[in-house]
């Protein structure tokens, strides 16, 4: 029976081979992540590592990708046993025969066979390409592993050298999404923006922010995104002014502003999106002058996105129009370049303007090298988030206390500029007013 899709496993087998050839030689040894108990014997909803999932689309715990490499790399996966007793109580599993064939891999074997296999593999090879770091048991093994080897050296056998952390190949990879990550990334954007427009409509003046966030998740999971890719931020008044709220408990009330943080996972990849709007469908004068002002930031930024910018650039742009407003609006004071100078804009900005998005809502990746920060190039996604938080204090007008905005899409960097992939969410102030009065 031939149970391999080839659409369906054609870009997982693409990345491998594209880091077989990126690395050269060695072999490489990449665990998924382990389960995770959260009280008693209960386990929270299990994660895949997303490296892991990157290189193969295997989703079950207890797995381990080893690519011996060379001029014809083999692909190799460990995985659970196939077990018709524990499929009765936990669900079905592929087993090595069923994975092999379905996720196009050379060879498969049980994972209870890789602490005997794995010195074989690793003998005569001259490096070991594997997390390091990243649990100190999964380095225990290793080590056990390579000093397996080392006690056969009199046999004729050589150890590897090196031990090299796989995760800067990988990640480098995962930097640049292709097509096929793209048309995901983009269905989670217009899922996760059909949410914000349903919280939009749900939030009045009574009701709880958790009432909120169970709208957000309706919206995800009743289209297929099965979670929240990050703890969804519901956040209204003055708890908009904490940047990673996450109570969600506080009741909304008529002149607040509810700023919401959310997106859904999809397929393993996530989206990220914030608006914040008027609870009872009004922006006051205050109110709007500080949206309208991190809007015009946000705009500024989105188009400091393209191709041959640096990662920074955008955020440089964004912050320039946040200080200009900020000494127009009597929050700062001096030229802009004084301000940004001294930093004193930093009482109401605090935070970079957006980060790498994709299988991790802060997606794998460096943003400097060699010091220098990392330049855009077709395929990359990030978001661009600008914010103003402004907590009560003596050099502020009252008018403007504990108004909390942040305005956040994803972006997808073109060949010719931008994409916006969450540009179906509203953000200008005529539309977020129509969709809160729905």
């Amino acid at each position: 029976m031939k149970l391999e899709n080839p659409n369906r496993t054609k870009p997982f087998r693409a990345r491998r081979a594209s880091l077989a050839r990126t690395l050269g030689e060695g072999i490489v040894i990449l665990p998924t992540a382990p389960e995770r108990t959260r009280n008693a014997d209960s386990h929270y909803d299990y994660r895949w590592d997303s490296g892991f999932y990157y290189l193969t689309g295997f989703r079950e715990p207890e797995a381990v990708l080893v690519i011996v490499l060379g001029r014809k790399p083999r692909e190799i996966l460990f995985c659970r046993e196939k077990n018709l007793e524990r499929e009765i109580w936990d669900g079905f599993r592929f087993g090595p025969d069923l994975a092999r064939q379905a996720f196009g891999f050379d060879r498969a074997h049980p994972v209870g066979e890789l602490d005997a296999m794995l010195p074989e593999l690793i003998a005569d090879q001259p490096v070991i390409h594997t997390p390091v770091g990243a649990d100190p048991a999964w380095d225990a093994r290793v080590t056990g592993w390579l000093n397996a080897v080392r006690a056969k050296v009199r046999t004729g056998v050589s150890a590897p050298a090196e031990i090299r952390d796989v995760r800067a190949a990988v990640n480098d990879m995962r930097l640049v999404k292709d097509a096929h990550e793209i048309a995901i990334m983009r269905r989670a954007g217009e899922i996760s923006s059909a949410a914000h427009v349903r919280a939009m409509r749900a939030a009045a003046p009574g009701r709880r922010e958790y009432e909120i966030e169970a709208e957000l998740l309706h919206e995800f999971v009743s289209n297929g995104a099965r979670s929240a890719a990050y703890g969804s931020i519901v956040a209204a008044g003055a708890n908009a002014c904490v940047l990673h709220y996450r109570e969600n408990t506080a009741e909304l009330r008529k002149g607040d502003l509810l700023l919401i943080d959310a997106g859904c996972e999809l397929d393993s990849y996530a989206a990220d999106i914030t608006r914040t709007f008027p609870v009872d469908g009004k922006f006051t004068a205050a109110q709007k002058d500080i949206y309208e002002l991190v809007l015009a930031s946000q705009e500024a930024a989105i188009k400091a996105v393209k191709p041959g910018a640096s990662f920074i650039d955008y955020h440089d742009a964004a912050t320039r129009v946040l200080v200009r407003g900020f000494i127009d609006l009597k929050l700062c004071k001096g030229s802009v370049d004084k301000v940004l100078a001294d930093e004193s804009y930093k009482q109401f900005y605090m935070h970079r303007t957006g980060h790498w998005l994709g299988l991790d809502v802060h997606d794998a990746g460096d943003y400097m090298r060699k010091g220098r920060w990392r330049k855009l190039q077709p395929g990359m996604v990030l978001t661009v988030e600008p914010g103003c938080y402004i907590r009560p204090a003596d050099n502020v007008p009252k008018a403007f206390w504990n108004i909390g905005v942040r305005i956040e899409d994803d972006v997808l960097v073109t060949a010719k500029g931008r994409d916006v992939l969450t540009a179906d969410c509203p953000k200008r102030v005529a539309d977020v007013e129509a969709a809160v009065r729905g």
